[in-house]
């Protein structure tokens, strides 16, 4: 396991300074002592940097147009936040602002019919849709160690979920934009790894949420209080 052994290390998830105090937000701003604004200044060069190769900066500049075009009436005077634009819809728009034609889905047999909807609204929207669901390939779990009490449906020959598979099958299939749909956690990381072509998430397997996995998040101080107490059985 990955240990982090700097002293200050990043943690912007708690800082408690209010929006337009912040020094990532506001040029006069401030930060606490683990600032990654202010105290990681090589790190964030040699980030910025990578944004001098041409397809990276195109990329990164059409993600920004994309993230303003979610909002409506942005000329307006005050402007208060008006999100426009559904998920599904940004990823059509980003594909074909970057040009891509030929779109990869990777999702899992939980959501074989979310992923026919999708690719009939990708197809609609004028790509090409390559797509393979996690079983592809129908390799034992027991290739990789797995014992029967392991698995879920016990005493069968159950195939594993395969996302090397599905990444190497859309490197091969030459997909310029891969779209992850209810891959399981770890999984997913997999895929992320071997995959070649940029990958987005439409989605994120939560079996007991319906793929909403910040419900959980935000009941964890109420009725999903267990989440953070995980040493209560």
């Amino acid at each position: 396991m990955h240990k982090n052994t700097k002293t200050r290390s990043a943690s912007c998830a708690s800082c408690e300074l209010s929006r337009d105090e912040r020094i990532c937000i506001t040029k006069d701003g401030t930060g606490p002592k683990n600032c990654p604004t202010l105290y990681r200044r090589q790190v964030l060069k040699e980030a910025n940097k990578e944004y001098d190769l041409p397809e990276i900066r195109e990329f990164a500049r059409q993600a920004s147009i994309q993230e303003a075009e979610c909002y409506a009436n942005r000329h307006q005077r005050p402007y208060i936040l008006q999100p426009s634009k559904t998920r599904i819809v940004e990823v059509c728009e980003f594909a074909k602002k970057m040009g891509y034609e030929r779109l990869g889905i990777a999702f899992c047999i939980g959501l074989a019919k979310e992923a026919g909807m999708v690719e009939d609204i990708l197809k609609a929207n004028g790509f090409e849709v390559v797509s393979i669901l996690c079983k592809a390939g129908r390799t034992p779990k027991t290739d990789i160690g797995i014992k029967d009490e392991e698995k879920i449906h016990q005493g069968t020959d159950e195939s594993m979920c395969n996302p090397i598979y599905q990444a190497k099958l859309l490197n091969h299939e030459k997909t310029h934009l891969n779209i992850l749909l209810g891959l399981c956690v770890g999984h997913d990381s997999l895929f992320i790894k071997y995959a070649e072509a940029p990958t987005t998430v439409l989605a994120v397997k939560d079996r007991v949420t319906g793929h909403n996995p910040l419900a959980a998040v935000y009941l964890s101080h109420s009725y999903y209080r267990k989440v953070k107490h995980p040493e209560v059985l």
